[in-house]
């Protein structure tokens, strides 16, 4: 199954500033979360943002909040968005395929994937733009997760299959801003 930006929503999970600095290679994955926020509005992709208990927690990370300013954000108490109820009447309800990228892999991003993969969606974890504290972790999560149905991508994963082909240009455009 190939991800399809007409069909996909972007899910940017608690990328935030308490959370940020203790996430193993932490600024490489808040990088790639802003990345993927800014293709996505480049190709007309809806956002949306997640932050967990942000009066404790904080907000979204600036570089995040900058590109993800047209975003739908939701607040949620739960770990998973999905069980929290903070994702009805948003683009990732409507939408068939939800890309996720964010914090903690192992907590937030898996109890998501999860929920929305049993809720019937096509889920697609962006591993490069999806960290927690300890790696090993991360790459627990990623094997649970991948066991499950849900398939563990890179953003240029994203981003090619999002545009589909070349030769147009807006591909020529991404190439040159995100791509190279």
């Amino acid at each position: 199954m190939l991800m399809n930006r007409d069909k996909s929503a972007l899910l940017v999970v608690d990328v935030q500033e308490r959370l940020a600095p203790a996430i193993h290679d932490g600024q490489r994955v808040t990088d790639n979360c802003a990345w993927l926020a800014r293709l996505a509005a480049r190709l007309e992709v809806p956002v949306v943002v997640t932050e967990q208990l942000p009066d404790k927690i904080g907000p979204t990370l600036e570089s995040v909040r900058t590109a993800t300013a047209d975003a739908q954000y939701v607040v949620k108490v739960c770990f998973s968005a999905q069980t929290d109820g903070a994702l009805a009447g948003t683009a990732v309800d409507s939408r068939r395929q939800v890309v996720i990228c964010g914090m903690e892999a192992h907590v937030c991003v898996q109890q998501t994937a999860l929920a929305l993969r049993w809720a019937g969606k096509e889920v697609f974890v962006v591993a490069d733009a999806a960290g927690s504290r300890d790696p090993a972790n991360r790459d627990l999560a990623f094997a649970r997760m991948r066991a499950h149905g849900i398939e563990i991508v890179s953003r240029e994963m994203v981003a090619f299959e999002w545009l589909e082909r070349a030769g147009t240009e807006v591909f020529r455009e991404v190439s040159r801003a995100f791509i190279r």
